[in-house]
């Protein structure tokens, strides 16, 4: 749903009615009618209305999100809420998304990059640490933009991109920043897909889970399982992989979940033995759906 709350205010300061902006730029009064109800009108339309009005188009609509916990991070973040759940979301999944990959940044370090844009940095915490904790904030905020959008390869490279920007790592020729894989790499001892594969195995995974009529938690993390299988980028696929999820979640309304860097083990656990056994990263990731739970609980988000 559209809400034209913007439109309305700049009628209002104009002593315009829909009626007179009708009449004033030559369009219809079904169109007008179609954003009385909420309903998206085209972007040519839209930026006829906002020269008319000496103003950006995106100044006089906005999406209304059918999923209470998506329309709030949007809310919170759009008027950079302290305090909220978007703030515990970006300091939690970040701070426990980058230990699980060894940051030696603490949660209330963590916290203070968030909340102050500054760090108490203890002895031998790299550089790169603070960068990729930074990123990450801003991959969230990029997550919750997309979230509506099919999942798709630029959205996964755009992911990589945020999260290693002017990292140690973004210097090297070699290791292809927003991009896939140009040398061969494993995951836990195990052979990953070959560079030269990464591209066709990245589009049959999207392909099959685009293809799913109804998406569950399980598609979800079935789908985690395998990204992370392929392991598609030099580096930083695990965070990205949980990033998707998070993003996905939030597409098709499911509660998300964020694995805890003391359930580490867990995690590792259950991606090793998948193939085995589903019910060891199932059974992990829903406890971190529990975590999120008792998060939305605490800001009475239903």
């Amino acid at each position: 749903m559209i809400s034209y709350d913007g439109l309305n205010n700049k009628l209002k300061e104009k002593c315009l009615t829909k009626s007179s902006l009708c009449n004033e730029i030559g369009i219809s009064s079904r169109t007008i009618a179609r954003m009385s109800k909420g309903e998206k009108i085209s972007d040519r339309v839209m930026e006829k209305i906002a020269v008319y009005l000496s103003c950006a188009p995106e100044e006089l609509y906005r999406e209304i999100s059918s999923n209470a916990l998506l329309q709030t991070l949007r809310d919170e973040k759009a008027i950079k809420l302290s305090g909220g759940i978007y703030h515990e979301l970006q300091v939690r999944m970040t701070y426990n998304s980058n230990h699980i990959e060894g940051s030696r940044l603490s949660e209330d370090q963590t916290r203070m990059i968030f909340e102050t844009n500054t760090v108490d940095v203890g002895k031998g915490v790299p550089v790169d640490d603070i960068i990729e904790t930074a990123n990450h904030f801003r991959a969230i905020y990029y997550v919750i933009d997309t979230a509506e959008k099919p999942l798709n390869e630029v959205i996964i490279k755009e992911l990589h991109r945020i999260l290693k920007q002017s990292t140690r790592d973004s210097a090297l020729d070699w290791f292809a920043v927003g991009d896939y894989k140009r040398r061969a790499n494993t995951v836990g001892g195990k052979k990953t897909a070959s560079p030269s594969d990464v591209h066709a195995k990245m589009e049959l995974l999207l392909s099959d889970y685009e293809s799913k009529k109804i998406i569950t938690v399980e598609d979800i993390i079935e789908f985690h399982y395998n990204f992370e299988k392929i392991h598609p980028f030099q580096d930083g696929n695990g965070r990205v992989g949980r990033l998707i999820a998070l993003k996905e979640c939030l597409r098709f309304n499911i509660v998300p979940f964020i694995i805890e860097d003391s359930k580490k083990v867990f995690y590792y656990r259950g991606l090793s033995e998948w193939e085995n056994e589903r019910g060891y990263l199932t059974d992990t990731c829903l406890d971190g759906q529990d975590t999120f739970i008792s998060i939305m609980k605490m800001f009475d988000i239903a």
